[in-house]
């Protein structure tokens, strides 16, 4: 699905047009070359994700607290690694771990035919959800569950998102990944964190190191 300018109120200052062009152009210089992602990045209205007091900084390239010690990420990291997922195929369904503000999920559900998103905070669960159905994005389906886990039920899956970190990749959501399929994942603990693209293949699993990331770490259990 392709967005344009039209499809949210630009609004005026801190959420204008301008406003979002100057984001772009950042995106863009900073190395992210997918016109369809940067369409994406750029009509979305990210002020909408995080709280109020905060929305005067919705348009920088950075990450911002969501609250119960998780952030929203920067606008360069949500485009890397859906760039990264998108690159070598156009998957038709797509795994997210850690909903989170909702964001990603936004992202991806603009770009791909379905996305199940599964969050271990109740909380921000709902609000994801709340954000998610005033934008009309009717292509995602979320779950309150343990991330590690994935969701067996809709598997396999054609791309897999992790947005947290666990210290090697998760046995259960290399299992959902479909042959051919794409995860894309931090991993590590601390300063040594890496993003990295893994892909299914008729024989095991090639990894890809992309490069160096900080996230929060992926935890077990629900809240």
């Amino acid at each position: 699905m392709q967005l344009t300018w039209e499809d949210f109120d630009p609004g005026i200052g801190m959420t204008s047009r301008r406003t979002r062009e100057r984001l772009v152009a950042r995106l863009r210089q900073a190395g992210i070359r997918s016109p369809e992602v940067l369409a994406v990045i750029g009509a979305l209205p990210r002020h909408l994700f995080v709280d109020e007091a905060l929305a005067s900084r919705a348009y920088e390239d950075s990450a911002l607290p969501i609250g119960y010690g998780q952030t929203l990420s920067q606008p360069y990291t949500v485009a890397r690694m859906t760039e990264a997922l998108l690159e070598s195929a156009q998957p038709d369904t797509v795994l997210e771990i850690g909903t989170g503000s909702g964001f990603q999920t936004a992202v991806l559900a603009s770009l791909v035919r379905r996305v199940y998103s599964v969050e271990r905070l109740r909380e921000l669960l709902g609000c994801a959800q709340e954000r998610l159905r005033v934008l009309k994005k009717r292509n995602v389906r979320f779950r309150h569950g343990d991330g590690a886990l994935g969701w067996r039920e809709y598997a396999p899956y054609q791309g897999i998102m992790v947005t947290a970190a666990p210290r090697g990749v998760p046995r259960a959501l290399a299992e959902q990944l479909a042959p051919g399929g794409v995860m894309i994942l931090p991993m590590g603990e601390g300063a040594k964190q890496m993003l990295v693209r893994l892909t299914r293949t008729s024989v095991g699993f090639k990894h890809e190191v992309l490069e160096t990331v900080s996230f929060v770490p992926l935890l077990n259990g629900v809240s």
